[in-house]
């Protein structure tokens, strides 16, 4: 059964967060008025400074999407002309998005197993997968839950490499001390409109100055100084007004939305707490961060369980539930990647077995009482 078929409405995994179309017409309204629909126009700039004041940071490059993003983090930090053997140490549980940038730009991924607590890059399997060509470490705040930044940056220190965090997961999560967002040399949002705040497509590129806010604007632009002056190398990365418009619209949302993932959270947490004792399932961490976004609810099914994974999916599935296995196959799975360093599932026995148990449920500000109720009664049934 696909999304709208048979009697009953379809639970999906995520769904879009919108403000009423009535309070976007004003936006639009303006926008066919002044016809500036791209360029970095004033909605462009209004998004941009108020997404900083939100996030707490000292500088925010706005970008179409995450995955330009991380292609022009990797430029400004000088990355993106290793393609003699320059490698990065990453994770093979990430969108696959993460391992391709690299790819693009002539780097090589090698993966490193993840912490089974955080699903992040586990910070002491990093000595091991250094060598003479390692350039950077690019760690992934998985489902939101912080990284150990305080480890992975001061490993990086000791051998003179950069610091690339995708936190594409991690919008609003936060955490003690500076903040998670400043960890690292620059950390990548993505405003996806999978994400808790989302601009349709977009991203964003976290800097530690307004040089570095400057040479990533100049990157998004083709490199361009001004109107007659190129200096670099740039790409067309430009956010345009209509997806800043809708960003705008999101923002004073965002706090009602996260309290009511709290609300799901909370309440997949209470309903599934017997099969937990059990040890059928293992439920998600409980976040380190101060404030956690409650983007994903990233449920493990274990042997106890009485039937796989895959078949619980299969079952959700047939009832109307659209749950996801984030992230299956691993990265390091795909033929592209599977000769890659690290990507031998005996040197990741962690990340392996965690893609064979993790299945993600429905979680959105929109799924009402009655719908987490369904999603929890059809795992029962499963299970009975």
């Amino acid at each position: 059964m696909s999304p709208g078929e048979g009697s009953v409405r379809p639970i999906l995994v995520t769904q879009p967060d919108l403000p009423p179309l009535a309070e976007l017409l004003p936006s639009l309204e303006l926008l066919w008025e002044s016809r500036h629909l791209t360029n970095q126009g004033p909605f462009h700039q209004r998004l941009e400074q108020a997404l900083a004041e939100h996030l707490q940071v000292p500088a925010l490059s706005l970008f179409c999407n995450g995955t330009v993003a991380l292609l022009a983090a990797l430029r400004a930090l000088a990355l993106d002309g290793q393609a003699e053997g320059g490698e990065v140490l990453t994770t093979p549980y990430s969108f696959v998005a993460t391992a391709h940038v690299l790819r693009w730009v002539g780097l090589t991924p090698v993966f490193v197993d993840i912490d089974p607590e955080t699903f992040a890059i586990d910070p002491a399997r990093l000595e091991a997968a250094l060598t003479p060509r390692t350039r950077a470490v690019l760690p992934v705040h998985v489902y939101g839950y912080p990284c150990d930044t305080v480890a992975i940056d001061a490993f990086a220190r000791r051998h003179g490499l950069k610091v690339l965090y995708d936190a594409a997961h991690a919008f609003g999560v936060r955490t003690p001390g500076p903040g998670l967002l400043r960890a690292g040399d620059l950390s990548v949002l993505s405003f996806h409109a999978t994400k808790v705040f989302h601009t349709f497509e977009g991203g964003a590129v976290i800097g530690p100055d307004a040089r570095t806010k400057q040479q990533l604007d100049r990157i998004r632009n083709f490199g361009f100084v001004d109107e007659v002056t190129v200096d670099s190398i740039g790409i067309n990365g430009k956010m345009n007004e209509l997806q800043a418009a809708v960003g705008l619209l999101q923002l004073p949302r965002l706090e009602d939305h996260r309290q009511r993932r709290a609300a799901v959270d909370a309440a997949y947490r209470a309903g599934l707490a017997d099969l937990a004792a059990s040890g059928a399932v293992v439920l998600p961490p409980v976040s380190r961060a101060d404030a956690h976004n409650h983007g994903y609810f990233p449920l493990r099914v274990t042997a106890a369980f009485g039937c796989g994974r895959d078949d619980l999916y299969q079952r959700l599935r047939e009832a109307g539930i659209y749950a996801r296995r984030y992230f299956h196959p691993l990265i390091s799975e795909f033929p592209m990647y599977s000769a890659m360093p690290g990507a031998d599932p005996a040197q990741l026995p962690v990340a392996t077995q965690i893609a064979r148990e993790i299945l993600c449920l429905p979680m959105h500000a929109s799924l009402t009482d009655d719908e987490v109720e369904r999603v929890l009664r059809e795992i029962r049934r499963a299970v009975a």
